[in-house]
């Protein structure tokens, strides 16, 4: 079983960066697609980005094309997510998922979720 653990959220202005970081622990996630998603009170949890396993195929919500960019390090079983040109409507509870399915640029997730990191973009 993984245990994910997302951090690196806070409070920032428009136009700043964050970058978040999901550490994997229980197993290794070299072998998994990981992907990002984030929740706002009364909505549901939205797709944001994703990665295949080796990384070198990479998947973005159009809200975020251009401005985030997922990454990782199996060696410190670790995915990234650097969020820079942030906007108010960024501002959501960020949540990482691990060893979900990507089908047809689709990333279909997992039931092995973190907590979510919080992040809040004032204007």
């Amino acid at each position: 079983q993984v245990q994910l653990v997302e951090s690196g959220g806070g409070l920032v202005q428009a136009g700043g960066s964050l970058r978040l970081s999901c550490a994997a622990s229980g197993r290794s996630i070299m072998w998994d697609a990981m992907g990002w998603f984030r929740q706002t009170p009364g909505k549901e949890r939205e797709f944001v980005a994703a990665n295949s396993w080796s990384g070198a195929n990479t998947y973005y919500t159009d809200a975020v094309k251009g401005r985030f960019t997922i990454s990782r390090d199996n060696a410190k079983n670790t995915v990234y997510l650097e969020m820079d040109k942030l906007k108010p409507e960024d501002t959501a509870v960020y949540y990482c998922n691990a060893g979900g399915s990507i089908v047809s640029s689709d990333y279909y997730p997992s039931q092995h979720w973190g907590q979510g990191t919080q992040v809040t973009v004032s204007s």
